[in-house]
């Protein structure tokens, strides 16, 4: 009885006003829930009883009571707010200290044994060394989560040595032939290659249907593999691609030949950027070419290598990553299906002529990287 004591009376516009928070939803879900209490507590319509209203909105008895009691005792805007705390928060475990220590542990080499943090493992351990007197697992994931640390992830990542001269004048060359003004005679083309692995499907898929989506079997067959060879001028927006079985340097050759006869029939000089492979040397054109075919190539060609461990200098692999993210992110059977694919590809973002800006250079190199540069005694 003690329940139904509160009696809800709402004036037309106090229930149009809740009539119009449950449609259109706007509000906290405590909000859009006590205003569906209130509107089926009312007297003037055709009210439920609390046992009623609490199985239809899937909550507490005490919950419908609150919002009536708000409403009698405190008014209409009091009875759609959540209930206030009357005791204090409890103090957070980990706050300035005791959050450093786990930090900390977080970014330190995990037990032996072990590959990585667990957050169980940092709970065990904060409690072992009595930085908090008890922990679990869901406490310690805030601190990661609100400092965005992930000590459960690991990046493979091309980390270049210090101090290395030979680094640091190949980079420098890179991003001075980067900030060359255009010039149509002289153009500047960032090549890359990319290995990708042709799969077939076993079974074939089912197809998208409304509420559904595609469906595709777990099993495949791997067809063998292809190499990629990308071929792009940033500054004007042009892209070539293609793919072959192998990348060896007669393949390497052959698409420089391509490159200067076809693609840049009348510059005077292609500027080239290509990473420091064995393969990408003017011995390869000696290799495939007549003496006198490799001569005429070569004088056409100004080759700038990146230096070691510095891949992401070269443009290339910016337009490779694009590529993988729209084209190849799927099972391709063979070689045929993948030209095809890249060629569809390669003809519809040279339509759109996208082009990179690249911004870093050799002036923010020498500040931002300057533990690369070797050290000068004056």
């Amino acid at each position: 009885m003690e329940r139904q004591r509160y009696t809800v009376r709402l004036s037309r516009e106090e229930r149009q006003e809740l009539e119009a928070i449950v449609k259109k939803g706007k509000g906290g879900a405590h909000k859009i829930r006590n205003a569906q209490i209130l509107l089926h507590s009312d007297e003037n319509g055709e009210p439920l009883t609390v046992e009623a209203i609490a199985k239809l909105l899937h909550c507490n008895k005490d919950t419908v009571c609150e919002a009536r009691k708000r409403l009698v005792e405190r008014g209409f805007a009091a009875a759609l707010e959540r209930k206030k705390r009357e005791n204090p928060a409890i103090p957070r475990l980990f706050d300035g200290e005791a959050e450093a220590w786990l930090i900390a542990l977080a970014c330190s080499s995990p037990p032996e044994g072990r590959g990585r943090w667990t957050l169980q493992m940092l709970a065990d351990r904060v409690v072992e060394l009595k930085i908090v007197p008890h922990c679990t697992a869901n406490t310690v994931h805030e601190v990661p989560k609100k400092n965005e640390l992930k000590p459960h992830l690991r990046e493979c990542w091309v980390i270049p040595p210090e101090q290395d001269a030979e680094f640091v004048a190949a980079m420098e060359d890179v991003l001075e032939v980067y900030h060359r003004p255009y010039d149509a005679d002289f153009p500047v083309v960032c090549m890359d290659e990319q290995p990708v692995q042709l799969v077939k499907e076993t079974r074939t898929p089912l197809p998208m249907e409304p509420g559904q989506p595609q469906r595709y079997d777990s099993e495949y067959e791997r067809n063998s593999t292809a190499s990629i060879f990308m071929f792009c001028e940033p500054k004007a927006g042009i892209r070539n691609v293609s793919a072959h079985e192998q990348r060896t340097m007669t393949d390497w050759a052959e698409q420089i030949k391509h490159l200067l006869d076809v693609q840049y029939p009348n510059a005077k000089k292609v500027v080239l950027v290509c990473d420091n492979l064995n393969t990408h040397k003017p011995a390869a054109l000696y290799k495939t070419f007549l003496p006198e075919e490799a001569r005429r190539l070569l004088n056409r060609l100004e080759i700038h290598y990146t230096p070691k461990h510095g891949s992401w200098l070269n443009i290339a692999e910016i337009e490779l990553a694009t590529l993988t993210r729209q084209c190849l992110d799927r099972r391709i059977p063979d070689l045929p299906t993948l030209q095809a694919e890249l060629n569809a590809w390669n003809i519809q973002r040279n339509n759109l002529h996208s082009t990179i800006n690249w911004h870093f250079t050799t002036t923010e190199a020498r500040i931002k990287l300057k533990r690369l540069y070797p050290v000068i005694d004056d």
